[in-house]
């Protein structure tokens, strides 16, 4: 896949410290793009004691600007600074449990956060292109067999879900009716895995944190099952799509499902399973047990991705099997900050040589 429109292309990054903003950071730079960085600092760190933002050496390299995106005047003011071409929004409350625990604070977030930076972009003159990204969980879930499609109704009994979903629909309504001149899209991912995330109450970065301690994982919901996906995957995806917004490709401008094929779409056990033996060394897992009431979770989500697919010709480069082995490979170097930026850069490489899109 050719980049090269991409090298000193101005990027405005929100979110940029956690997981997949630091990942997107790396693509970025190694597709030689100016970046400027808006978000609070890193939340989460690996058993060695530092986040996955700091071991990847990225803020030296960038423009990195901490900030809250609740806050209008410090995120409009960024903006303006860095002038950008692109604006890719990660900033997010990303936890559905932090939701239950803290729902006002989830809505501020995730939906006056998204209000905030489209008002931005409407006072900042050089953006070309938006998007906004949002996750799968923004459908009405009925637990139904068949895959959901950008066309299926919206909803959320969470507040983690409800607040991307009001997202969702703020975005749609700033693209209809105010932002004239920009193209503005949203990407609804699936369950995204990959090294270097250490967020709480999520299923690989607690198996992972079990395996260093020589303990064994709980799992509340093993027949849970959701569409897994590299985190490579959906980002060259995003960045495929803002390359049609700016050349303002019809139907460019409209929500977007980035999964996995169906096949890729395994029970919560499955994932736990294939980790284990992955990793070795006797790594095990075993059913929570107790009467801690959990919260309410759905036992079937999974996307239909055949937009997204069709319209770019996207061939995912990695099946859940290799998606699960990369992983791995760079949480088992969490202790080795050299190895890891090593083990980042050729993954990263791997995916800007390759043949994604026809």
């Amino acid at each position: 896949m050719n980049w090269d429109s991409w090298a000193g292309r101005r990027v405005f990054l929100s979110g940029h410290t956690g997981f997949k903003g630091t990942w997107m950071c790396l693509a970025l730079l190694q597709m030689g793009a100016k970046v400027t960085g808006f978000a609070l600092d890193p939340d989460t760190t690996s058993p060695a004691g530092q986040s996955f933002y700091d071991a990847m050496g990225v803020a030296d390299k960038i423009t990195d600007v901490r900030g809250d995106v609740t806050d209008a005047s410090a995120l409009t003011d960024a903006m303006a600074k860095a002038a950008p071409e692109v604006v890719l929004h990660f900033a997010a409350q990303p936890l559905v449990r932090r939701g239950y625990a803290e729902p006002a604070a989830t809505f501020a977030s995730n939906l006056m956060g998204t209000v905030n930076l489209l008002e931005a972009v409407r006072a900042c003159p050089s953006v070309g292109a938006v998007l906004v990204v949002t996750t799968d969980k923004v459908y009405r879930n009925e637990d139904w067999a068949w895959s959901y499609r950008e066309t299926d109704n919206l909803g959320g009994l969470d507040p983690y879900s409800a607040s991307k979903a009001c997202a969702e629909l703020a975005v749609a309504s700033y693209r209809a009716s105010i932002l004239e001149g920009v193209q503005v899209a949203t990407a609804r991912a699936g369950n995204v895995i990959g090294g270097g995330d250490w967020a709480e109450d999520r299923l690989i970065p607690d198996l992972v944190r079990a395996f260093i301690a020589d303990s064994t994982t709980q799992i509340r919901n093993p027949l849970a099952t959701r569409p897994w996906e590299f985190v490579l995957e959906p980002l060259m995806v995003y960045l495929k799509l803002c390359d049609e917004l700016l050349a303002c490709t019809a139907g460019a401008a409209d929500a977007w499902n980035v999964g996995p094929a169906r096949e890729d779409a395994w029970p919560v056990s499955r994932i736990a399973d294939r980790t284990c033996t992955v990793w070795g060394d006797g790594a095990a897992w075993e059913l929570t047990q107790g009467d801690t009431p959990q919260p309410k979770e759905s036992k079937l989500l999974t996307l239909d991705p055949s937009k997204v697919h069709d319209a770019l010709s996207y061939t995912p480069l990695l099946h859940i099997d290799g998606a699960l082995d990369w992983t791995v490979e760079l949480y088992r170097a969490q202790a080795d900050v050299g190895a890891m930026r090593d083990i980042a850069a050729k993954q990263v490489r791997a995916y800007l040589d390759a043949s994604l899109f026809g």
